[in-house]
């Protein structure tokens, strides 16, 4: 039986400026059906930047958040069905990783980081 391969290509997306500041690896990734895929983020940004999310943009939709995650604290998925799909840690202030789980035909898509300065606003929401 043949295998379909699925492609997961992920981009730098940034706030506040500075693409070469936040980079994602690997850039393209091609995995068979029911295996998992990583992607890795990490900036130069200074150590303020603690947050990092993550977001997918399918072939012809817009982008959609996935996952927030920040050093020292539990990640934030888009939803029940996400947190069983996805994997996110922050394992420094720098890096962060995202795994998409059992990839399915509908994971293709183009999967992006970016990185944020700590502000109270998010922990204060209710």
């Amino acid at each position: 039986m043949g295998r379909s391969l699925l492609l997961l290509s992920v981009l730098n997306l940034w706030l506040q400026g500075f693409c070469q500041d936040v980079i994602q690896s690997p850039e393209i990734s091609w995995r068979s059906a029911s295996q998992s895929a990583e992607m890795t983020c990490r900036h130069t940004r200074d150590k303020g930047h603690n947050q990092m999310y993550w977001f997918r943009q399918r072939p012809g939709e817009a982008m959609t958040f996935v996952a927030y995650t920040v050093f020292g604290g539990a990640p934030d998925y888009s939803g029940d069905s996400a947190q069983t799909k996805y994997s996110a840690v922050k394992d420094s202030i720098e890096e962060g990783a995202l795994t998409v789980k059992d990839l399915q035909p509908g994971d293709a898509g183009r999967y992006f980081c970016a990185v944020s300065k700590h502000s109270d606003a998010r922990s204060q929401r209710g």
